[in-house]
């Protein structure tokens, strides 16, 4: 694949490493220099990528969803804290019949790890004497805080709990690369479940996964990462029979 890759930071960096190890090609990287350019500019800079890949900052969203759908290139959006705008990204890009993937988080592990998250709050919240918790914690230069991820956990636990408003403890030091842990606090015991990622290379792993998928189908729409792993996982069990 040719990817154009907004975000040369940390996440960014690793994504390239990993393609070019894969055997992609990187035709286009932008980063905080290109900040001041506009979409139109942008959507010229990335035109003939098989696919795009953003890890830059929550603000430049919009306008990367632009020039992608203008250039014709899918985008897989791996910046996190611009949810709140998700009508807006997902109008632009139903308009113009562009294709976007998107998650807050695109790591296997957390994605199978919110399913197991939203089962268990369904059983806890049966029993009114459990209180649900949330805790999360990464390095200490990750800006959005509370994380995506851990506001997606708080929309599941909240889903199960009839909508109850759920606190999320934060912490930003040092070099974590990211633990979440969600609770159920009863008069009798406590139950916690944890994932805590060792590295980012999952992240980068699951960006690139949805790269080729969204790219091999020719796909347009919307896809959240959640559906992504979903089609990829029931066509490998199709395949082991």
């Amino acid at each position: 694949m040719k990817l154009a890759l907004f975000g040369l930071g940390g996440m960014g960096g690793l994504v390239e490493r990993r393609a070019s190890e894969a055997g992609h090609e990187i035709s286009a990287r932008l980063d905080e220099r290109d900040a001041g350019r506009t979409w139109e500019d942008l959507a010229t800079a990335i035109r003939g990528a098989d696919v795009a890949i953003d890890f830059s900052v929550a603000t430049a969203v919009p306008d990367h969803v632009r020039a992608c759908v203008s250039a014709g290139v899918p985008l897989v959006e791996g910046t996190t804290g611009w949810q709140a705008q998700l009508g807006e990204v997902r109008g632009i890009v139903e308009r113009g019949k562009g294709a976007l993937v998107y998650g807050a988080n695109f790591s296997i592990g957390v994605n199978l790890f919110y399913r197991i998250v939203a089962a268990a709050a369904a059983e806890y919240a049966r029993d009114p004497a459990y209180a649900p918790f949330l805790e999360e914690a990464h390095h200490a230069r990750k800006k959005d805080a509370p994380s995506g991820t851990a506001l997606k956990l708080r929309d599941l636990v909240a889903r199960a709990y009839g909508g109850r408003e759920l606190a999320v403890a934060s912490t930003r030091a040092g070099h974590i690369p990211g633990t979440h842990r969600v609770g159920f606090d009863g008069p009798a015991d406590q139950i916690t479940l944890t994932h805590e990622a060792r590295s980012r290379e999952g992240f980068a792993a699951g960006a690139l996964l949805a790269a080729q998928w969204i790219v091999a189908g020719g796909r347009r729409g919307v896809f959240e990462f959640a559906e992504v792993l979903d089609a990829i996982l029931d066509a490998g069990k199709e395949k082991a029979r």
